[in-house]
């Protein structure tokens, strides 16, 4: 990899969450280097998210696929074996991976609620950028699978490959496997990502530090910026440093670093559309 050339993706995760982070993608791609967003359709923000991004053409949205912990897009009666008692998708992943792959009507329901993501996102009339999903659930074979197959319908070309250079050692042969099937189905992706470990404390000074050490190949940085407010964005938020984010986002230093590299940037469908 080391004469492949460098690319990097900006992302802003979670865009249609709440209001305060549709406004601090909007300024972080405005004033700053955010160059994506990945919108959560089923959110409660998410008509705002789209009218704003409508209004920024050069701004790549993506869709990112909530299966845990959010709001359902299909009718809820037609997926109850997804949901926990509030009708939403619940936290206990491992127990939800093991029931999507053994039990093939909780299988169909899932699939019956990815599809309905895609049709949601097709009916924004936005281009499809990229897909990622929350919590990087798309890791699991049959959420992987799944998402392949109906992505295929609604044109989807790149998945977010949730590889750090960190990584744990353990980890590495499974997205090893999941490399090779995204190579298989013709969908590309980035190389590494960074945003894993820091996951909502990207501030000025680990972006910078990130950026002083970006590995070879494509790169995507993501972030969960949001402008502060008097609560947490959800109870799984409350460490996290929305407001450091943005600012670094939009920080002349981080802007100067970016350009002084040299760097191709550009949503996924920018960067890799040119290796």
């Amino acid at each position: 990899m080391e004469d492949k050339p460098r690319g990097l993706i900006v992302t802003a995760d979670d865009f249609g969450l709440h209001e305060r982070v549709n406004l601090a993608v909007e300024w972080a791609h405005r004033r700053g280097v955010l160059t994506a967003a990945s919108l959560m359709v089923g959110a409660r923000a998410a008509n705002d998210a789209v009218a704003r991004a409508r209004d920024l053409p050069e701004l790549r949205v993506g869709l990112h696929l909530v299966l845990a912990d959010g709001d359902p897009v299909a009718p809820r009666c037609e997926i109850p074996a997804l949901l926990d008692t509030h009708g939403r998708f619940g936290d206990k992943m491992v127990r939800d991976g093991l029931r999507f792959f053994f039990l093939p009507q909780v299988r169909k329901q899932l699939a019956r609620e990815i599809r309905a993501q895609f049709e949601s996102f097709a009916r924004t009339g936005l281009a499809l950028d990229h897909v990622n999903t929350h919590k990087h659930l798309h890791l699991h074979p049959t959420v992987l699978g799944l998402i392949l197959d109906i992505g295929r319908d609604y044109g989807m070309r790149a998945m977010r490959l949730p590889l750090e250079v960190s990584a744990p050692p353990w980890l590495k042969p499974w997205i090893s496997v999941v490399r090779l099937r995204l190579a298989r189905e013709g969908i590309v992706h980035n190389d590494f990502v960074i945003g894993i470990a820091r996951s909502g404390q990207m501030d000025e000074l680990a972006l910078l530090a990130a950026l002083q050490a970006l590995p070879c190949g494509v790169v995507e940085v993501y972030c969960h910026p949001a402008l502060a407010g008097p609560s947490p964005l959800s109870p799984r938020m409350r460490f996290y440093r929305h407001a450091d984010e943005l600012r670094a986002l939009i920080s002349p230093r981080v802007a100067a670093e970016i350009g002084a590299a040299g760097i191709r940037v550009g949503g996924f469908s920018d960067v890799l559309s040119r290796q």
